[in-house]
């Protein structure tokens, strides 16, 4: 598939933990890895590609980017996220449109869960 114009291509988050990042993601979301080298890892399977990027000596400052993910079911992602080594950091919540919660994944990255 072809780069859309004026669309989110890549999308890039600081990697301080590689095989946790591998297997949270994995776990949680089914997603793929491919290591570029012991600081960097892409991914497919999250609806646009993306990466994770040590090469750095990435700082995690909170919130940065907010990436919201989608779920259909969110009490057991929720489950799925805790089981796998997350830390939510704000319980699910109700707004506009559905509800969502918050997480850590183990970079210190906070990410959004959503559903309707």
């Amino acid at each position: 598939m072809s780069p859309v114009n004026n669309s989110i291509n890549y999308i890039e988050f600081p990697l301080t933990k590689n095989p946790e990042t591998k297997y949270f993601f994995e776990k949680v979301f089914g997603w793929e890895f491919t290591d570029w080298g012991p600081k960097y890892l892409s991914f497919t399977g999250a609806g646009v590609e993306g990466g994770f990027n040590g090469e750095d000596d990435a700082v995690i400052t909170a919130p940065g980017v907010l990436v919201v993910l989608y779920a259909s079911d969110l009490p057991q992602k929720l489950e799925d996220i805790i089981n796998a080594g997350g830390k939510v950091i704000k319980p699910i919540y109700e707004f506009p449109g559905g509800k969502r919660f918050h997480f850590l994944d183990p970079n210190g990255n906070e990410l959004a869960i959503w559903s309707e």
